[in-house]
């Protein structure tokens, strides 16, 4: 297991699709856990695999630190609601925007040992699943920010 370098934005390997993945290999396995200590160690709730160099439909997804997800070849089937809200990236490092996802998503994709299930999330597990889709098809949430990037700083307050 290892911490691999995110790519951050204007990395061109952030604007390209992802291949599928057809089959479950060691080298995926070992991508996977480095993805989940990647992504912990960088205090992020999700994580695609273009985030850190391979173009593979592969994300993994940890909202509440108890369900960590993987999901390969996910696809989105179903939407409803919308919510509004401060969405950031681990990818455009210091910055967070107003962002509006749906508010439930119901997801198709294959696990760790390529079987499929649907997921259906609410909330911040909708945003992400739909957060780290977008990853890969190529798109950033910067696409749909409404106004403007803000900096963002989670340093605690001396007050």
């Amino acid at each position: 297991m290892a911490i691999r370098k995110i790519r951050t934005q204007g990395d061109s390997i952030l604007t390209k699709e992802c291949r599928k993945v057809d089959k479950m290999t060691p080298k995926i396995r070992e991508l996977i856990d480095d993805m989940f200590d990647t992504m912990y160690e960088a205090y992020g709730v999700g994580l695609a695999a273009p985030q850190v160099g391979i173009l593979k439909q592969i994300v993994v997804i940890d909202t509440t630190g108890e369900d960590p997800l993987v999901l390969i070849n996910p696809e989105i089937l179903e939407t409803s609601g919308s919510q509004t809200g401060d969405e950031g990236c681990l990818s455009v490092p210091g910055m967070s925007g107003t962002v509006t996802r749906p508010n439930v998503v119901k997801v198709k994709a294959l696990d760790e040992n390529m079987e499929e299930y649907i997921l259906e999330g609410e909330e911040l597990l909708a945003r992400a699943i739909c957060h780290e889709t977008d990853h890969l098809h190529g798109r950033l949430y910067t696409e749909l920010v409404e106004g403007e990037l803000r900096r963002t700083s989670y340093e605690e307050d001396d007050e």
